[in-house]
């Protein structure tokens, strides 16, 4: 584990010094990962919002506030189980959608974590984090609590990234929200076989 550390550390500092695109030049901080480095679970989010750039952590907004809550709902917690991070790690002007080239970019980072911790379950949250890991003409809507062949023998579920989710507060059957209580659940199942 102490290995993982140093690497993912490496990585880290490679990344804090990045100007391969320019966001490096509107970024207020690099927003590299959070959670625990572990085998076991990762979760690739999109792309850093406000709150993100501000503390230089991800999921740290009110989305990352609900993520916590749908794991914390099946006993899951970014302190004890799951290694947190996103597509890119700067984030675009007013929340923009990134860029290919800054995608492309930042590949790197994203690809280094996954080679470094080698997950057996990620989790793609989000439109930009689906067609990053999974390019194809799915949007999440039809892709979201289905399992992919991922790399290193893993397992991938595409699930709705929490923004939606405030955005659709219904818990209805069928709702988003609804969905993602399915899915949460299912991913639990799968965590707890490992």
């Amino acid at each position: 584990m102490e290995n993982i550390k140093e690497e993912l550390e490496t990585i880290k500092s490679k990344c804090l010094n990045c100007q391969k695109c320019p966001l490096s030049c509107s970024r207020t901080n690099v927003v590299f990962s959070d959670g625990i480095p572990n085998s076991k679970l990762m979760l690739i989010g999109e792309a850093p919002g406000y709150w993100e750039d501000q503390k230089g952590i991800p999921f740290v907004g009110k989305a990352g506030q609900l993520l916590d809550k749908i794991l914390n709902s099946v006993g899951l917690s970014r302190q004890k189980d799951i290694y947190i991070c996103n597509t890119i790690k700067c984030r675009p002007p007013e929340n923009r959608n990134p860029l290919p080239d800054e995608k492309q970019a930042c590949s790197e980072y994203l690809k280094a974590q996954i080679d470094i911790l080698q997950p057996k379950i990620i989790l793609i949250c989000g439109n930009i984090a689906l067609n990053s890991m999974l390019p194809s003409e799915h949007g999440i809507t039809k892709a979201r609590g289905k399992w992919f062949d991922g790399p290193y023998n893993s397992k991938m579920m595409p699930i709705f990234h929490p923004s939606y989710l405030l955005r659709n507060p219904s818990h209805e059957k069928g709702s988003p929200k609804w969905l993602m209580w399915q899915d949460i659940q299912e991913i639990k199942k799968e965590y707890d076989k490992l």
